[in-house]
């Protein structure tokens, strides 16, 4: 029988609480709901994404998932432990053609992708211009082709079934907070908080991309008005990390045992601070920040980091 693919009650995540002068100060509270905590291997918002898609699959008979991601993708990652432990076969197309050509040496030189592989899953490179139309009838039916019948998961997991899985996110427990916040990639997890707040909380999205299509991104899975998108803390786009960024996450680390990886919930945690000090929110004002996970994706940071002769993350 394949085994079910639900959350365990002992894996639930928690509410940290985060105390520093500058809090006291401002009369701020902050709490950082621990998803990263729901799952060793399927961390965080990807736990909640893959959770109804791989049940979705597995009532429609399905036995192998493919989805599509970057070399550093923790969706990647993620859909290859979930694929395992419920039985199933995973395929990831990654992009990037020239990472196929030694994949020897990739694995090697990512850690990502070695444990991907480690798990099972077949991976598949495709180059970039292949890849920014990955979900067209042509190239899914030459992925048909190459790879026999399969579930699709989108990319980032984001689809209805993934913002299902993310309204279980905020619970009966967060019901006193003023504010939400979370960071967004794909638009899916903070959908689903968004359609679960309460009446009188504000959610804030901190987009880890460069741009301003993020609203329009949500109107896709939401059509409730109770966010705002913070454009500010993105430091220069998706996967951009500078040494502040870095400083700011080992410090975080360092004071309050809380890892943070660079892609999101860094930025989004430096966003928070920032506002904070600026006086963004009134006093006595209770803030929930969404920890999305994503740790895994550290190793890979450092390796570029490494490269570049810069800071390293050191959040262990």
């Amino acid at each position: 029988m394949t085994p079910s693919f639900t959350l365990e009650d002992k894996i639930i995540s928690r509410n940290d609480s985060v105390n520093s002068t500058l809090l006291a100060e401002k009369g701020i509270s902050l709490h950082v709901k621990r998803e990263d905590l729901i799952h060793k291997h399927i961390s965080g918002n990807k736990f909640r994404k893959l959770k109804y898609n791989v049940k979705a699959a597995q009532k429609e008979g399905h036995t192998k998932l493919l989805t599509f991601g970057g070399a550093f993708s923790n969706h990647i990652a993620a859909t290859a432990a979930a694929g395992k432990l419920v039985g199933m076969q995973t395929v990831g197309v990654i992009r990037g053609e020239e990472l196929g050509v030694n994949l020897e040496k990739t694995l090697l030189q990512n850690e990502t992708l070695r444990y991907a592989v480690s798990q099972g899953m077949q991976l598949y490179f495709i180059d970039r211009t292949s890849y920014r139309g990955k979900e067209s009838k042509e190239i899914l039916t030459q992925l048909q082709n190459q790879f026999g019948t399969f579930y699709l998961i989108p990319e980032g997991g984001t689809n209805e079934l993934a913002v299902q899985g993310c309204k279980e996110i905020l619970t009966a427990v967060d019901a006193d907070y003023d504010v939400i916040c979370c960071s967004v990639g794909t638009g899916g997890t903070i959908a689903g908080i968004i359609e679960t707040a309460l009446s009188h909380q504000k959610v804030l999205a901190f987009p880890a991309l460069k741009g301003d299509f993020v609203e329009n991104m949500l109107l896709t899975h939401t059509t409730k008005k109770n966010c705002k998108v913070i454009n500010t803390y993105h430091f220069g786009g998706y996967g951009k990390v500078t040494d502040e960024l870095v400083t700011f996450i080992n410090t975080f680390y360092k004071t309050y045992q809380i890892p943070l990886d660079p892609i999101y919930t860094g930025k989004m945690m430096f966003g928070i601070f920032d506002l904070i000090k600026t006086d963004y929110f009134n006093r006595n004002t209770r803030i929930l920040a969404i920890h999305t996970g994503g740790i895994q994706g550290v190793a890979g940071i450092n390796h570029r980091l490494r490269q570049k002769n810069s800071p390293q993350i050191k959040i262990c």
